[in-house]
């Protein structure tokens, strides 16, 4: 068995037995590199366990100051800046967001709504025609292709996941109503005041703590594939190129490139399981949080193969109980197995990172599996 190190009361035994078997031999065959598990409830971590390696040599230990890119579980971040936007006043779930951004009506997306947007429901998970991969390193060429792009679906008619596209969107309706970019505000109203350890844009001063990554082995099951699938997936301008490069980390990509610790993220989605409140203040009001994680759209993705409820970019775990037990839970998954989730019922918010990625699109065996103990063992 590996050293495991960490916070492990006698009660959560049998959660770190599981987490140190994962070093071993994980589910499904996906035994761990360097990965995290962190647990708070009523703004406490009462579980908190991380081991393994952070480079290929097998020389640099996973610390607690060791960052991952959690790829889309930085979705949830993002829908949670967006809600402190509405809070403020600044946004509306219910606006047009041609009313914001005037050059976004074009071309059929006139009458998209933030809610609608946000919840996976625009028709813009990908390009058709494709996009040249280097145009996701320009954002204002970026945002012009959105702009002029036709949408793949009658928006309002049912949800397609987003997988990159959602974070710029997000990003430039954030910039316009607030006048700073998402990142620079995550990092000035939330990160530096209550001291966490999570980024969008993440400076060269943080690269030698950010760890090495094991691609996954095999392809996800997209199930049976149509054009809608093969623009957010499989087209060679899908997604950006040269993950884990210097011009990649320093980006801001909402959807797709946070780095963080997985104690910065749990302690975040208190914000979710504890009503709004971080250490003491508050973060969101209950009645801008209930708009937030409420179901929006709900049935048959466009794009990945499952049955979704969706909040205001949150995945929610009703149908799919990938976050525990209780339907009520919301969070988000992330390329290769990272995972965030809040329980309000419990008060109960959980991060897992690592850096051995899996082909799982949703519900990692490795994270969902220690969930599941973590609630037997409450």
């Amino acid at each position: 068995m590996p050293e495991i190190n960490g916070t492990a009361p006698a009660r959560f035994a049998a959660v770190k037995d599981r987490f140190a078997q994962n070093f071993v031999d994980g589910p499904d065959g996906l035994t761990e590199k360097g990965a995290r598990f962190t647990v708070v409830q009523d703004e406490e971590v009462i579980l908190d366990l991380w081991g393994g390696v952070s480079n290929r040599e097998g020389t640099a230990p996973f610390t607690d100051a060791t960052l991952t890119p959690v790829f889309s579980s930085t979705k949830a971040v993002t829908a949670l800046m967006i809600a402190r936007l509405v809070d403020q006043g600044k946004l509306d779930y219910n606006y047009k967001v041609s009313v914001l951004w005037p050059e976004f009506g074009r071309n059929g997306k006139d009458g998209i709504t933030l809610g609608q947007l946000i919840s996976h429901q625009g028709g813009l998970s990908g390009f058709s025609p494709p996009i040249d991969p280097a145009t996701w390193f320009d954002i204002p060429a970026l945002l012009d292709a959105l702009c002029e792009q036709t949408p793949l679906w009658t928006p309002g008619e049912g949800s397609g996941y987003h997988p990159i596209t959602i974070g710029y969107l997000m990003g430039e309706v954030f910039r316009r109503a607030d006048g700073r970019t998402l990142g620079t505000a995550l990092r000035e109203d939330i990160a530096t005041p209550f001291g966490l350890d999570l980024m969008i844009g993440t400076p060269e001063a943080a690269f030698p703590r950010i760890s090495d990554m094991w691609k996954p082995t095999r392809a996800p099951d997209l199930g049976p594939l149509d054009p809608i699938k093969q623009a957010a997936f499989l087209d060679k301008g899908s997604s950006p190129a040269g993950r884990g490069s210097a011009d990649w980390r320093k980006m801001e990509i909402p959807s797709a490139n946070g780095h963080a610790t997985a104690e910065a993220l749990a302690r975040l989605m208190q914000v979710v399981a504890n009503g709004g409140r971080l250490k003491g203040g508050t973060v969101l009001t209950e009645k801008t949080l209930n708009d937030a994680t409420k179901e929006r759209v709900s049935g048959p993705d466009r794009v990945l193969p499952f049955d979704l409820s969706w909040g205001a970019g949150f995945l929610r775990n009703k149908g799919i109980h990938i976050y525990g037990p209780n339907a009520r839970a919301i969070g988000h998954s992330g390329w290769g197995g990272s995972c965030v989730m809040a329980d309000p019922d419990k008060r109960l918010s959980i991060a897992y990172v690592m850096n051995r990625q899996s082909h799982y699109l949703i519900g990692d065996p490795r994270p969902v599996g220690l969930i599941n103990s973590v609630y037997e063992h409450l």
